[in-house]
């Protein structure tokens, strides 16, 4: 079986309801043997085309990955990127905002940890959790200093959105090509999950798993609003 990521691609102007698409689809392999074998191939390929890449020196790969909690992020970038040069990967993780990037706009930690010309970078989260979480705990915005104007309820959604739009669209101008990953898993398989992050990685297990909340999609329409899930966990 050979997966067609256009399955599961979203073309700029789709509406995205995730309760459309499948959670599990059947295996692109008969065994762990069959599976090892195509990982190998499949590395050897993105290594190759990573050598291209840092040779040519002249576009910059930066992958984004979103995920509800427990989807498995942290395990997927590990695996993906099992067979890439170190030396010419970045990875930046996005959490809670440190006390000097409060002190910054929106994007400036974004153009701060932005990779260089020949390189693959991965941000694990991004700048889209700035409309993300804030969606569903607007009370976040007002520990962040913004002044009073960047409060008011139409542009809290849309100048944000339109800042992170405006961003991507300079990146591509200038040879960034982003390549956006979600990783959605059902009810089911989350509450599996988080059982046994209590049993096996309690460390992994936060008060903020129990809280129930809104995912919120970004579209090329703007964020809306989808179906419940726990709050995004550190």
């Amino acid at each position: 079986m050979k997966i067609d990521s256009k399955d599961f691609r979203v073309q700029e102007g789709d509406d995205v309801n995730l309760q459309r698409w499948p959670m599990e689809i059947d295996p692109a392999y008969n065994s762990k043997k069959q599976y090892h074998k195509l990982l190998e191939e499949h590395v050897a390929q993105l290594s190759a085309l990573q050598r291209l890449l840092y040779a040519s020196n002249r576009h910059v790969v930066l992958l984004i990955f979103q995920a509800t909690d427990a989807a498995g992020k942290d395990g997927a970038i590990r695996h993906v990127m099992s067979g890439v040069n170190p030396q010419s990967c970045q990875v930046f993780s996005f959490k809670h905002p440190s006390a000097t990037e409060l002190l910054h706009d929106l994007l400036w930690h974004t153009s701060r940890d932005l990779p260089e010309r020949g390189r693959i970078g991965i941000f694990n989260r991004s700048y889209y959790e700035e409309v993300l979480i804030v969606r569903v705990h607007p009370d976040i915005l007002r520990s962040e200093g913004l002044p009073d104007t960047s409060l008011d309820e139409a542009a809290v959604w849309h100048d944000p959105y339109r800042s992170t739009v405006d961003l991507e669209r300079h990146l591509h101008a200038n040879g960034t090509r982003i390549v956006k990953f979600y990783l959605h898993l059902s009810k089911d398989e989350q509450r599996k999950r988080f059982l046994e992050r209590i049993s096996e990685h309690l460390w992994k297990f936060g008060q903020c798993c129990l809280r129930p909340s809104k995912v919120v999609i970004v579209t090329p329409q703007g964020p809306t609003m989808n179906h419940d899930k726990a709050e995004d966990c550190k």
